[in-house]
């Protein structure tokens, strides 16, 4: 059987309160989780305060630690 390189995603484990950062695309920006379904994440603005609702998609690509936010452009 041929071998290949494979990316592998898995959905991060969110749960309330934390914060976040999406790195990029048209959700980028920085935003409070402020509820978790199994299919559905609530995410709040720390800036608008604005909440919304998407299905779940986040990848942990790194954690940052002692890191301003939300960040400031």
């Amino acid at each position: 059987m041929a071998r290949h390189h494979v990316l592998l995603f898995k959905v991060y484990p969110l749960e309330e309160g934390q914060k976040i950062r999406i790195d990029g695309g048209p959700r980028r920006g920085d935003w409070e989780v402020v509820g978790v379904s199994e299919r559905k994440m609530r995410l709040r603005c720390p800036v608008t305060h604005k909440e919304v609702e998407w299905d779940r998609f986040c990848c942990l690509a790194r954690e940052l630690e002692n890191e301003e936010w939300p960040e400031q452009h």
